[in-house]
């Protein structure tokens, strides 16, 4: 399964070590936390084949920023479609509409970081942009559960393949 945080305070883990899961739908994550939840911020490093979105169209109640460091992806942000490839970085204010999807031959690596200061509080937005791309919610809802009801559960385990990938 991959180390994760168990209690408060420091630790370090190497990505191949870490704690992943993974789901056909929607590639595989690194979840750098355990039982432990990081309390300011939240950290996650996905990996989307083409065509997987790295979740569905939504907007935080919390700041996030994402680091492409391989491959390409789509970012679906304000109902516009832009083209990032490795170490382009996306800042995303509170309240902005949102998704990734894996493009191009490779897999494609995003390291995710969130803040956690209000509440977490997340919104999911139906947009024919998102819908074009597999990345729209079966319904407009704050519910993560709805949200995700029309995909397959995420199981424990890294991504089916190192091929490809920065670390393989």
């Amino acid at each position: 399964m991959g180390l994760a945080a168990v209690t408060d305070g420091w630790f370090t883990v190497n990505i191949r070590d870490a704690a992943w899961i993974t789901n056909d739908a929607m590639g595989a994550a690194c979840i750098f936390e355990g039982h432990a939840s990081f309390p300011e911020v939240g950290y996650t490093l996905a990996v989307l084949q083409p065509g997987q979105p790295s979740g569905m169209y939504h907007s935080e109640s919390d700041q996030e920023d994402f680091l492409v460091l391989a491959g390409e992806c789509l970012l679906l942000v304000e109902e516009t479609e832009r083209q990032l490839r490795a170490w382009d970085f996306f800042h995303c204010e509170a309240g902005t509409k949102h998704a990734f999807v894996g493009a191009g031959e490779q897999p494609c690596v995003i390291f995710m970081a969130g803040g956690r200061s209000n509440g977490r509080a997340t919104q999911y937005h139906v947009t024919e942009l998102a819908r074009r791309h597999g990345a729209a919610a079966p319904h407009e809802t704050s519910e993560s559960e709805q949200a995700y009801s029309h995909l397959p559960a995420w199981r424990p385990g890294p991504p089916t393949t190192w091929d490809g990938l920065p670390w393989g």
